[in-house]
This record gives C-alpha cells, sequence and structure tokens, in this order.
C-alpha cells in the first residue's frame, strides 16, 4: 500500500513543472488510465445485464455455470464464482458455480493424460449438462484449451458465452455470445473483465433477491376462470385458481404407456468411405421418459402433483425410468409388465434427427396387481390425462371402468394413439393431432396439404363416435381447432412461428397443459389457447432437451423477445437478419423490402424508431402511429419474426445489442453512406439492400391522403388531419371518427 500510494504522489506535479521534470513512468500510469477509462466507457452493459437476468434463471432452475480461463483471466474466472457461491452484495441463496482451473489435481492429471489443450473440455465432458452455461474468459479469444471447450460445450447442449479482447476471435465464433473489450493493451482487458465479472454477479444477485421475493408465499384471491389465457411460461402459468376458498397445489393423475427415450447426440465432419452415410463421433447419450412418462415429467416441472399410472418392466430400462421420475418428483403406480421396456432411439446431431430406431417390439402383458392405488389416485386428483401409446394401459378394462366412474366428477383428457383404445364416454376433451384425427374417422386429405376442413370435419366425426364433449385436434406449427359438441363454429387458435427444430413430445407438452388448465377451473377454450403457446415454448426451448430444465420462458418484452430470437437462431447455426427504419404508416414499399429482408435469413428482427427519435428526424407531426401500434403492425406480417424499439436516432446501439449477420437498407441507400456499416462489419456482419418500389413512401402516401394546404409553406399538421380511433366499448365496435375538414371541404 505504501508504494501504491508513492506512486500516486509521483503522478501530481506542480503548476509549472515541465514535462522533462517527471519520470518517465508517470506518462505510462497516464497512457494506462486513459485506455482503461476508455475501454470502460465500451463496456456492452446491457448485454451484460442480459446476460445475468438468464443466468440467474438457469441457475435458480438447479442448472450451472462453469468458468475458465488461464493466467490472469483464471483469477477473474474464480473471482466470478466465489462471488456467485458466496454473496456479491446482498443476502439470497447459493447458486452453482465452478471455475474449472481450480481443482489442480483434475488439471494436471488431464493435461498429463490428454495434453494441456484438453484440460477444460474434459471437465465440461464429465460436470456439464444441456441448459448449463460456459463462460470463457480471454484476452486474446484464441487459447487452445478453452476452444475445445466451446466445442465440447456444443456437442453437451451447453449455452457458451465468451468474455475476450478485441473481436472478431476464433472463440467469439465458436461462442453462442460474446461481450469483447476494445482495449489496446492485455492489463486494460483483464481489468475490464474483473468490472465485467461485478456487473455479471450484481445482475445475477438483483435478479435472484427479486425471485426469492416472489417466492414468498401469499394468500391469493379467487378470480373467476378467464375467458382467455394470458401468454404462459410453463403449464401452469395463468392458471385461474380452483374456487375452493384455499390456495393449493393441484393433483394430476397420467394414465397411459411409458417407453424410454434414447438420444445420441453427436459431431458429424465427414462421410464415410465404405457408404454414403455421414460417420457420427463424440456421441453423448441421454435418456428421458417418454410416452405417458413424458407427459407425466413435463406436468411436473409446473409445481403440480403428479401421479402416473402405468406397466414398468423390471428390466435394466426399467430401472432407468424408475430413476428418472424419482429426480422428476413424479409419484408411480406401476401396474408391472412381463416384457421388456420399450426403447426409442433418436440419432441426431446440430439438432436434426438422422435416424429413428424403434426397439419397443410386441406390447407385454400387463400384470395389473395395483388397482386399490390406480382407484386412490384417481379419487383424489383434480385432473386425469390419460396418454395412450397404444400398448394396453388404457385398454384394462379394470382402469377403463375407474376412469369412467371419474370422468362426471374430473376433468379427464384423452390423447388418443391409432393404435390405442376408444375413449372412455364423457371424457372432458379429446386431442388427437391432424393425422390421428383423420386416421380414426377415415378422412383423409386428397392433397396431402395442410387442410383445416378437413381437421373440423374429423373432429366432428370425434364427438359423434366417442361421446365426448369436446375435441381438439392440434396441427403442429398452425395452431389447434377446437369443436364443442352442440356449437356450429369452431374455435381457431393460432401459434405463432418459432425457430426451434426438435418438436418431439409438444403433443404431450399440449395435452399435459391442457389438463392442469381445465384442473385449475379454466374454460376449454381458454386450455386450448394455453395450451398452444406452452407447446410452442416447448419448441422454442429446445423440445425434449429441457424436460429437466427450467419451465420454458415465453418471451416477455419486446426487446427481450429480439434478442431471445437472435440468440437462439445463432446458437442453431443459423442468419439473423436486420432491418431498421421508422416504419411510420404501413405501404407496399414496406412491405416488398421486408419480403426481400427476410430470404436472406433464418430470422427478420425489425428496429424500429421510438416515437420521441421520430419526432426529431421527421418533425413534431410525426409519427402519425405510435411505436406500440407500428409494432403491432410489423409483427403480424409474415415476414417480420420480432420488433425492437430503439430510442436513438440511428439503430446502432440496437444492432450492437442483436448482433445480425445483415443489415439491410431499401435501395435508395447506398451502403457507404450507412453509419451503420462500421458497426455491422466488427463483428463480420454485412450490410446490404434490396430493390426499393419506387414511388412508395409515408410522406407521399400522407400526400394523397392530405391535400396541400393552400400555403405551401405551412407545414402539415398529421396527427391533428388523421384522427385514429380504437375499438372500445363493451360491444366491441369501432367509433367513427368525424370527418376531417379544411375550408369547408370534407376529406
Amino acid at each position: 500500500m505504501h508504494g501504491f500510494r508513492t506512486n500516486l504522489l509521483m503522478l501530481c506535479v506542480t503548476e509549472g513543472e515541465t514535462m522533462a521534470a517527471k519520470p518517465a513512468s508517470t506518462d505510462d500510469g497516464h497512457r494506462h488510465l486513459n485506455g482503461l477509462t476508455q475501454a470502460l466507457a465500451g463496456l456492452d452493459v446491457e448485454r451484460i445485464t442480459l446476460w445475468g437476468s438468464e443466468l440467474a434463471d438457469r441457475l435458480s432452475a438447479g442448472r450451472t455455470l462453469l468458468v475458465a480461463g488461464n493466467g490472469g483471466s483464471a483469477a477473474e474466472a474464480q473471482h466470478l464464482t466465489a462471488e456467485l457461491v458466496g454473496r456479491y452484495k446482498r443476502e439470497r441463496r447459493g447458486v452453482a458455480a465452478i471455475a474449472l482451473h481450480a481443482d489442480s489435481s483434475t488439471v494436471t492429471a488431464v493435461a498429463n493424460d490428454y495434453g494441456y489443450e484438453q484440460v477444460f473440455a474434459r471437465q465440461v465432458e464429465a460436470h456439464a449438462r444441456p441448459g448449463d452455461v460456459l463462460l470463457l474468459l480471454s484476452t486474446s479469444g484464441r487459447s487452445a484449451n478453452l476452444l475445445r471447450a466451446a466445442e465440447a460445450a456444443r456437442a453437451a447442449g451447453v449455452t457458451t458465452w465468451a468474455l475476450t479482447g478485441p473481436g472478431p476471435s476464433p472463440l467469439t465464433e465458436l461462442a453462442d455470445d460474446a461481450v469483447t473489450i476494445d482495449a489496446a493493451t492485455t492489463a486494460n482487458v483483464q481489468e475490464c473483465h474483473l468490472v465485467v465479472a461485478h456487473l455479471l454477479a450484481a445482475a445475477v444477485e438483483e435478479r435472484l433477491v427479486e425471485q426469492q421475493a416472489a417466492d414468498t408465499p401469499a394468500v391469493p384471491a379467487v378470480p373467476e376462470p378467464p375467458a382467455l389465457p394470458a401468454p404462459v411460461d410453463g403449464p401452469t402459468a395463468a392458471l385461474p385458481a380452483r374456487r375452493t376458498g384455499t390456495a393449493k397445489r393441484l393433483r394430476v393423475v397420467v394414465v397411459g404407456d411409458t417407453l424410454l427415450d434414447r438420444d445420441s447426440t453427436g459431431s458429424v465432419s465427414r462421410l464415410s468411405p465404405e457408404a454414403p452415410v455421414p460417420v457420427l463421433a463424440d456421441l453423448d447419450v441421454a435418456e428421458r421418459p417418454g410416452g405417458a412418462g413424458l407427459a407425466a415429467a413435463l406436468s411436473a416441472t409446473g409445481g403440480v402433483d403428479v401421479t402416473l399410472v402405468t406397466a414398468l418392466s423390471q428390466d435394466v430400462s426399467g430401472a432407468v425410468l424408475r430413476s428418472l421420475f424419482d429426480d422428476a418428483g413424479v409419484r408411480v403406480v406401476d401396474l408391472g409388465l412381463s416384457g421388456p421396456t420399450p426403447v426409442k432411439s433418436r440419432i441426431r446431431t446440430h439438432d436434426r434427427t438422422l435416424l429413428m430406431l424403434d426397439e419397443a417390439g410386441p406390447a407385454g402383458e400387463i400384470l395389473s396387481d395395483n388397482l386399490e392405488d390406480v382407484a386412490d389416485a384417481l379419487a383424489t386428483a383434480d385432473g386425469i390425462l390419460v396418454s395412450d401409446y397404444g400398448r394396453g394401459v388404457a385398454a384394462l378394462p379394470a382402469v377403463r371402468r375407474l376412469l369412467a366412474e371419474s370422468t362426471g366428477r374430473v376433468p379427464t383428457v384423452w390423447d388418443p394413439h391409432p393404435l390405442g383404445a376408444k375413449a372412455v364416454p364423457g371424457v372432458r376433451l379429446v386431442t388427437p393431432n391432424s393425422r390421428e384425427a383423420a386416421g380414426l374417422t377415415g378422412r383423409q386429405s386428397v392433397s396431402g396439404r395442410d387442410d383445416l376442413t378437413l381437421d373440423i370435419a374429423a373432429a366432428r366425426d370425434l364427438l359423434d363416435q366417442w361421446r365426448v364433449e369436446q375435441v381438439v385436434v392440434t396441427r403442429g406449427m398452425r395452431g389447434a381447432v377446437l369443436m364443442q359438441r352442440g356449437a356450429h363454429t369452431p374455435l381457431v387458435v393460432n401459434s405463432r412461428r418459432v425457430i426451434g427444430h426438435d418438436a418431439c413430445g409438444a403433443g404431450d407438452r399440449f395435452a399435459a397443459t391442457t389438463t392442469i388448465q381445465l384442473a385449475g377451473g379454466a374454460t376449454p377454450a381458454a386450455a386450448v389457447a394455453a395450451a398452444t403457446e406452452a407447446a410452442t415454448a416447448y419448441v422454442e426451448n429446445g423440445g425434449p432437451r429441457y424436460v429437466s430444465d427450467r419451465p420454458e420462458r415465453n418471451r416477455s418484452g419486446a426487446e427481450d423477445d429480439a434478442l431471445l430470437l437472435a440468440r437462439q437462431v445463432r446458437a442453431a447455426g443459423g442468419t439473423v437478419v436486420a432491418v431498421g427504419g421508422c416504419f411510420d404508416l404501413l405501404h407496399r414499399g414496406h412491405a416488398a423490402m421486408l419480403e426481400e429482408a427476410r430470404q436472406l435469413g433464418d430470422c427478420l428482427i425489425a428496429c424500429i424508431n421510438d416515437d420521441e427519435s421520430v419526432a426529431r428526424l421527421k418533425g413534431p407531426d410525426r409519427p402519425v402511429l405510435s411505436a406500440a401500434d407500428r409494432a403491432a403492425m410489423l409483427r403480424s406480417l409474415r415476414s417480420v419474426d420480432a420488433v425492437l424499439v430503439f430510442g436513438e436516432d440511428t439503430p446502432e446501439a440496437a444492432l450492437q445489442s442483436l448482433r445480425p449477420d445483415i443489415f439491410v437498407k431499401g435501395g435508395d441507400y447506398h451502403a457507404t453512406e450507412l453509419p451503420e456499416s462500421e458497426t455491422v462489419r466488427a463483428w463480420g456482419g454485412h450490410v446490404v439492400t434490396v430493390p426499393f418500389v419506387d414511388g412508395h413512401s409515408t410522406t407521399s402516401l400522407l400526400d394523397k391522403l392530405i391535400p396541400e394546404l393552400p400555403d405551401s409553406q405551412t407545414p402539415r399538421p398529421w396527427k391533428s388531419l388523421i384522427s385514429i380511433q380504437w375499438p372500445s366499448g363493451s360491444s366491441g365496435n369501432a367509433t367513427a371518427s368525424p370527418p376531417v375538414r379544411r375550408g369547408s371541404s370534407a376529406i
């Protein structure tokens, strides 16, 4: 400390001293501090804060943060994990964070046996699970052991974040997201990394404290069931309280056949010399419950008490299933299975399935020695889901008798199978998909394409054939259609577009969510709408990879929506496209440009100016429509996947957050004229133009709507001349606006 004070004193010179009188180290010190100040000014605080919020959500769900670095970066990595396992500033629960270099025995053993390049990759293989986060610190972004760790993380389904010096670098290219420090010296980079560690710890801690406060139990009011549900984060989100006067955990019973699903995931870098087939290497095997077992596991992720009535074998796979149900908190009523456990395997790479292996074989004999326990479970249920996979549990006469006795008392959902049993009479809702509905009713599409008419007709047929109250036909990415007995008009629920490739289990998520919603008192229409959103979010979040992970995250805000989408597309190896502008009064020119832009990649994010920045750019009487209205119009277009509203005059800050691969402007611009060009090129992106529809602009549109004023120098007061009124009142009818007048002429 004494030496530090002496150095500070040496930096202080009295007025009148010449530069020559100062020690050389004084200039070095000033340069160092100036470099640090400049580097700190460029920190991407918004991105770091988003990292902290996402990391807190994952840590709260039982996932782990793994951190690695070399030399000084190792010290920063260990500093961060200490702040998270212990505390930064505020009291809260500890979370799982591991510095991979800190276990000296493991590091030296792996280095000795496999080489120093593998010291972190080997630990990622050992410790990491899908949903975990790997944070890699490197001033250069080129350390071989960190690059190998990033590759191992990708193979394990782990999200990788990079904290480096100036980018781009090999590490930032491998990572799912990166924060780069634009500093001239390694020392300044490392100092900024320590600041990032503190900012990240603060953001995580703030989120954790908020979650703890939200988890504090409170006695809720008992609302009426809503006509339509709020957007959901999981099967119980927006769930209306049951009318019992007191809050309690819902009890759901799932009845059906259980399989063991096994995913073997690896990397493909070459074709076999023996045949034109890919060679899969570095296999990682993951097992999870399938069939009714998956529906039960998904139900248990939403704070619901779940009992599974199924038939399990006494073989090794059956033991694996029992262990998985214990981990998921699912109580099992086992009817016993004489044959082997049915197993279905998928061979996968890069979020794609290469091959499916069906090792299910013929259905074994169900021993049925636990029917008293089945009756007890059904007697205390708030909701029942029959998840029939055609292997006999739902066809057992004794089980069907118990189910028929329960349908009049408890909401019962039947998820059918083409080879399964017919639903028992009185079931509240049957949930076939389009293919199953067509097969069960004998209605087949002639064209083989999407046919809403066919789905509605099949739903009507099932209502009559099975004597149930409602049938909902799930239609994959097209949503669902609900038909109720006695109703002439079906309810069609559309699904939003998502970036996701693995829809395995989406039907189980839909059926489980519908059951939980009905058990909580929701109407069938509200339950189907909530289930459609839950199934969409399930696919969006990676499908079955996250069965035991945190509940699906619904997009809670426009900025989170756009940033999350960009991260997901990048993580899947896709191309992110962004477009910027005011988009005030959408017209043909806008639509054409957006359609062209969307074809350049895997998602299109529209960055739009907020109202204040539009007024600065276009004048005090613009925009005509508010930012909220402009964003809603853009989201309704097929070409636009998300919208991000920014407050600056140019979208540079928004682009820094999104880091698109391609930024698009209309053909009336040239890339050399755009201040965003240099920004986008910083991470290897491109600025392009697309054809511009001549003669179409908001200004020209307004000129046609509002004739020229007598005094051409007088500005047009757009907002006072154009009146837009939205629907109001209980009738839902729009209030007609009075005609706009200038002199005696009505427009």
